[in-house]
């Protein structure tokens, strides 16, 4: 039987979910059965071989989606293999890189039974006028300038490492 990757993520204005549905197709392009579903819509995750997770950060958090999903899933996660995306810099500077990478293991260091075979943070998206509650209330996050730093051959890369990983 065909092994199968369920590609889950959390999204609070989009980002991720483009990320999540460029990793499904290239995976799908190269004859992996992936699968994408969001996060607090995943019902049961029986089904699946091998997991890729992703979900943005937002103040110096991953957002709560992916938490209730790794809390609820963690038979699962410790049976299986997983890797793990997060989004963050909303600009190139090296200090914020090393921040944000700094956050996203605090954060993955909270469930010291999940080891992803691969994690990732890539560059973060931010348009100011699709931010929602609370942080559409926040004048320093309204005020920043759009940007996108998402490297598309850097996701690329990464997702057509992980099948080898995975299975």
């Amino acid at each position: 039987m065909e092994k199968k990757i369920l590609v889950a993520f959390a999204t609070k204005s989009g980002s991720t979910r483009e990320i999540a549905e460029f990793i499904t197709k290239t995976l799908q392009e190269k004859g992996v059965n992936a699968e994408l579903q969001e996060m607090k819509s995943v019902k049961s995750v029986s089904e699946y071989d091998a997991f890729i997770l992703g979900a943005p950060m937002y103040m110096f958090h991953v957002i709560s989606d992916a938490h209730a999903f790794i809390k609820k899933n963690k038979k699962s996660l410790l049976e299986k293999k997983a890797a793990f995306f997060s989004l963050g810099p909303l600009n190139d500077a090296e200090k914020d890189w090393k921040e944000v990478n700094e956050i996203f293991n605090k954060e993955m260091a909270k469930y010291p039974w999940f080891t992803p075979v691969a994690t990732e943070v890539f560059g973060g998206k931010l348009d100011p006028t699709t931010l929602q509650f609370p942080y559409n209330l926040i004048p320093a996050m309204k005020n920043m300038p759009p940007s996108d730093l998402r490297d598309w051959e850097k996701i690329r890369s990464w997702t057509e490492s992980l099948p080898t990983k995975l299975f």
